[in-house]
């Protein structure tokens, strides 16, 4: 039948899958929120730490603050860079502008502690274009008030305490705002899209398009120190690799570090390559070791070869459908004739569906970590609704007709099952299994935001830029796998379909 021989397929890449992983329990896993200085300072310690002796397992670009937090808190990672401002307003919502050593008093009743500063400020800041500043003599964050200017802010900022609720509370501001992605703001801004965004007080794109830093002429902004956080119980051999980069970098030099990515082009591998050659000996790295550490930096996710993104893709939504499809039948078998408890279990699925994406998979983290098991669950929870509503309705539809003149002949309710209702039904839950497989597909791009990795990866690395080509690299496999899947399921579907 070739609904076994489908099962026995994805059977395969489960398989596939099975042999993914154990190897990283020796080594420290680095992790980095989705953008740029996030990546850059995360490379950098990864690399600090290889030319000193240690493996690192990247598990860069996850998405936001508080799926880094609860990745660490969980043990998922072992580190990632973090900034005092955020750590006190967003997370552990301190009074004032608390610093490091506050911080840590509260971070030790978590497991967690912040490491020495790096050194610089990288403060949250409101800009505009510098044309637009000079037209309308905008020279504070207040001026804004003055004007009806478009404003959009990164989704993270609005939502924060330290964002755009207390800002436009502290300046009067009353400016309806909308959610954009941090990346994707820059250059909405340069093509005179929007007006107004924020923006972190270090980052490259600054001088990329010519961005003024409106004033926090009332203070409003804590300071942001980048630090690494890490878990308490780190081993003191951690803690003295990374203590090189104590107050290593300031403010203008991180400017720079970022613009040689997001100006020049290079990567983020490439630039913490070179900055730690030439500052090799305050970090207490041999130039030979420095050498080594380039060579594993460039196997990083965004720069690992399109086949190694698309077979994880492969495995995320061939296991997750595999899942579904056993389970989603077994339960429709189960179900389907007692029509009040198969209208609650089609509900159960559905509601699966109403939470987004992204909030299932941080959902997931508390309980399942991050990485590919999290993501395989989420997948399958939005996998099952197409199945099972397809199998539910197809087999307690079958002709009535039908089923009486198969009664009349004799045949058991399992007989029915396998001769007739199945037969009658395997269009209908083909057509549930491919739009299944097409719902996986797409939203299998956002577990790179978990660390799951596949073709998200390229997608968020190059929304963290601003780099078309980047998102593209992942956009355009996942449509065409998308694609391809659908026409082969269509094909299969044709195929068994009873003839007219």
């Amino acid at each position: 039948m070739i609904l076994q021989r489908l099962i026995m397929g994805l059977c395969v890449v489960w398989c596939m899958v099975a042999s993914v992983g154990a190897a990283a329990a020796q080594t420290i896993t680095v992790g980095s929120k989705n953008f740029g200085e996030s990546y850059l300072l995360a490379e950098i310690a990864a690399q600090v730490l290889e030319a000193q002796g240690f493996r690192v397992d990247r598990k860069l670009g996850l998405g936001g603050t508080l799926i880094c937090y609860e990745a660490l808190r969980n043990a998922e990672i072992d580190l990632y860079p973090e900034y005092t401002g955020t750590l006190g307003q967003a997370v552990l919502n301190l009074p004032g502008n608390p610093n490091r050593t506050q911080i840590n008093q509260v971070l030790a009743s978590q497991g967690l502690e912040l490491l020495p500063e790096y050194g610089f400020n990288n403060t949250y800041a409101v800009v505009v274009r510098d044309e637009q500043a000079q037209e309308l003599g905008l020279r504070r964050i207040g001026d804004l008030k003055n004007y009806s200017l478009v404003a959009a802010f990164s989704h993270e900022f609005i939502q924060r305490e330290d964002g755009w609720p207390g800002l436009a509370e502290r300046y009067s501001l009353e400016q309806s705002v909308t959610g954009i992605e941090h990346g994707l703001a820059y250059q909405a801004i340069a093509d005179g899209a929007i007006d107004v965004t924020d923006a972190y007080s270090t980052d490259g794109e600054l001088q990329r398009y010519r961005l003024r830093i409106l004033e926090d002429d009332l203070g409003y902004f804590p300071e942001y120190r980048a630090a690494t956080l890490v878990q308490a119980s780190a081993s003191p051999r951690l803690r003295q690799a990374l203590a090189g980069l104590h107050n290593m970098l300031d403010e203008s030099q991180v400017q720079a570090l970022n613009a040689k990515v997001a100006i020049q082009g290079l990567s983020f591998q490439e630039v913490a390559a070179d900055f730690i050659q030439a500052n090799s000996g305050r970090l207490g790295i041999s130039e030979q070791d420095t050498a080594k550490s380039a060579t594993p930096s460039l196997q990083s996710p965004w720069v690992a070869p399109l086949w190694g993104h698309f077979v994880r893709h492969l495995q995320l939504t061939g296991s997750a459908l595999f899942a579904a499809i056993a389970i989603g039948l077994g339960i429709s078998l189960l179900v389907y004739r007692r029509q009040r408890l198969a209208e609650i279990v089609v509900y159960l699925c559905g509601l699966m569906q109403t939470i987004p994406s992204l909030a299932l998979l941080a959902l997931m983290i508390p309980i399942f970590g991050i990485g590919f098991l999290p993501a395989i669950i989420a997948l399958f929870l939005y996998s099952l609704l197409p199945i099972v509503r397809n199998a539910i309705t197809a087999l307690a539809n079958t002709d009535p007709t039908l089923v009486r003149v198969s009664a009349a002949l004799g045949l058991s309710g399992w007989e029915q099952l396998r001769y007739l209702r199945l037969p009658l039904a395997t269009p209908a839950i083909f057509a549930g299994i491919r739009t299944a497989a097409v719902i996986s597909i797409g939203t299998a791009t956002l577990a790179a935001f978990i660390g799951a990795g596949g073709l998200g990866e390229p997608i968020v690395v190059g929304l963290s830029l601003n780099d078309t080509n980047m998102i593209l690299r992942g956009a355009i496999p996942a449509a065409v796998l998308a694609i391809a899947v659908e026409l082969v399921f269509a094909a299969l579907e044709r195929k068994v379909s009873p003839p007219r």
